[in-house]
């Protein structure tokens, strides 16, 4: 497995995870203090894009690293809890690092 699909992984966990602590902040304001109605809006559909494209990258490295689909509907899923990606995204580059295999330089022969 090359070290780029684990960094695409650990990028979006984290860029997904901070959206959905901002859109968690935007509810309180929306549903709290009757504030904002139109920022959440839009923080939601960027949440849900970036979620998508954490998914994309999630399922191709669960692909790759031959995770059970326990294990892989669990790494699907923590996008959606708030502060859950970052703990899991820890302990999936703990599994996963021993799995990568730099690959060495290809020489082309002419």
């Amino acid at each position: 497995m090359k070290r780029s699909v684990l960094t695409r992984y650990r990028v979006m966990a984290y860029v997904t995870a901070v959206m959905l602590l901002i859109l968690c902040l935007c509810m309180i304001f929306k549903y709290g203090f009757e504030k904002g109605e139109g920022l959440t809006l839009v923080v939601s559909q960027i949440h849900g894009v970036l979620y998508i494209i954490y998914l994309i990258f999630a399922f191709d490295l669960g692909s790759k690293a031959k995770w059970p689909m326990g294990k892989l509907l669990w790494v699907l899923v923590s996008g959606t809890i708030p502060t859950a990606a970052f703990f899991v995204e820890r302990k999936v580059v703990r599994e996963v690092e021993p799995l990568l295999a730099d690959a060495p330089a290809v020489t082309a022969e002419a």
